[in-house]
């Protein structure tokens, strides 16, 4: 279909959606420099890249805009059906099954007891402890793009999985209405605690907060079944799940199934309840939050707002706290609207859960955006801690970042938003059956991803710095 049979009034209100993204990117970018903004990041790491303001204003306003007028113009629905419906499957052979997965069930495990054993014994540097580079090089930054960039191979990875299933269980019944609420409260949690705690610093502390995690997972593994409680309680493994929704590869016991990356979001059911919305956004808010709190920017806040008086954990709680209410609320306000811009009777919950699986793929550039320079400066170090953990060498090496990584850093966080908004435009074409209500139902969510964007490339924009009052 041609741009002419586009309604015109559609075509200008995305016209509208590009310019506003536009004035938004020139509005809050006035640095020069990118940086990996989060909170795992080591001293060693923190250096600033330096970008180009207009290389900030021309990709930015350009790929919002073109992503704005892309979701007007493609209107074929067998088109756009065809696009997600296409899928490449290879079989595999159950001896080469079977053994990748004992290999990694005893890589979880011995990952686990390395981590904890060397927090507590080891050498206090964390620039020289496995068990800081392990969790934070190898497990927040690197297995989570193999999650998401690969396909999801944490059950298989998980420890504490692998030890639960061998334990005697209750197999109480897990309360369905509770549903993953208890996940998004522990990743806050998690999210929470890393700002507030020197625990990328301290590794006796980390281990500590370890065999607390530990003790509290095992516990709910046997009560409720280990099958109940890492799908619907724990927060590691639900992150995982949520991550791998993304992920051009689907593992089952068939095989390997290949589609396009985030295709599969649109009828995969991964939203299904407000909880699962709720921590969809999480995996933003999280992401958004540790990448505030660790720029000059976001120091020179929480600094001068406790100079005013206010108890320096009280303003991590209320920025933390009410962030996510914004974000979250923004969301479900969105969907409201949406109920009137695309005439629908659909009632706001429903519409909500057709367009959260979109968000992955924002919180996808997130991620990248936030960690794979960290990663790429650290592989030096990560590979001897992997390869012989129990004694890390003295002086370890940290790769200096070239200045074309900032072009990088906008990509992710631009190729994430063009994703979301493909995956949302098709599915607001899978559920409306008008063609205005299709478009229309989009202007809302597109402003909400502007948003989401535009925070982030600001964050990434600004040098790093210690996060203010935490030792």
């Amino acid at each position: 279909m041609s741009s002419s049979d586009v309604p015109r009034d559609a075509l200008s209100r995305s016209l509208v959606i590009a310019v506003l993204g536009f004035l938004l990117s020139i509005a809050v970018i006035d640095e020069v420099a990118a940086s990996n903004a989060a909170v795992a990041l080591s001293d060693a790491s923190s250096r600033t890249i330096a970008v180009p303001q207009w290389l900030y204003l021309a990709t930015g306003g350009a790929v919002i805009g073109a992503s704005a007028i892309l979701a007007s113009v493609v209107t074929d629905r067998s088109f756009i059906r065809s696009m997600h419906d296409w899928q490449k499957s290879v079989p595999m052979w159950v001896p080469i099954r079977r053994g990748a997965l004992y290999l990694a069930q005893l890589l979880g495990v011995a990952g686990l007891a390395i981590v904890i054993y060397r927090g507590f014994v080891g050498p206090q540097i964390p620039t020289v402890n496995v068990a800081i580079i392990l969790v934070f090089g190898g497990v927040r930054a690197g297995l989570t793009m193999v999650v998401y960039l690969v396909g999801n191979v944490w059950p298989a990875l998980n420890p504490w999985r692998t030890i639960a299933r061998r334990l005697p269980t209750l197999g109480r019944a897990y309360p369905s209405r509770v549903g993953r609420w208890p996940a998004v409260g522990g990743l806050l949690l998690l999210v929470w605690l890393e700002t507030v705690m020197p625990v990328n610093k301290v590794p006796a502390m980390l281990a500590t907060a370890i065999c607390a995690y530990t003790v509290i997972t095992l516990v709910g593994a046997v009560v409720y079944t280990p099958e109940s409680w890492f799908s619907n309680a724990d927060p590691v493994s639900v992150t995982f799940h949520f991550y791998g929704q993304v992920a051009p590869l689907r593992w089952s016991a068939d095989g390997v199934t290949l589609r396009p990356p985030g295709f599969d979001l649109r009828e995969s059911g991964a939203v299904a309840t407000t909880a699962d919305i709720a921590f969809v956004v999480a995996l933003i808010w999280e992401l958004t939050f540790s990448g505030f709190v660790t720029t000059s920017t976001g120091v020179s806040f929480v600094t001068a707002v406790a100079d005013a008086g206010v108890p320096p954990l009280v303003v991590y709680a209320l920025l933390f706290v009410l962030g996510y209410a914004l974000f979250l609320g923004a969301f479900r306000f969105a969907s409201r609207v949406t109920r009137r811009t695309g005439e629908t009777y659909l009632p706001p919950r429903t519409i909500a859960l057709r367009f959260a699986p979109p968000l992955l793929a924002i919180a996808v550039g997130y991620h990248l955006a936030h960690y794979f320079g960290f990663f790429v400066s650290l592989l030096p170090s990560l590979v001897p801690a992997v390869v012989s953990p129990l004694s890390p060498p003295a002086n370890p090496v940290v790769l200096t970042l070239p200045e074309w990584f900032g072009g990088l850093v906008i990509g992710f966080v631009l190729v994430g938003h063009l994703l979301a908004v493909w995956v949302a435009h098709s599915q607001a074409y899978a559920t409306f059956p008008s063609r205005l209500q299709a478009i229309r139902s989009q202007y809302p969510f597109i402003l909400v991803m502007i948003g989401y964007t535009i925070i982030s490339l600001w964050l990434v924009s600004l040098p790093t710095a210690s996060p203010a009052f935490v030792s």
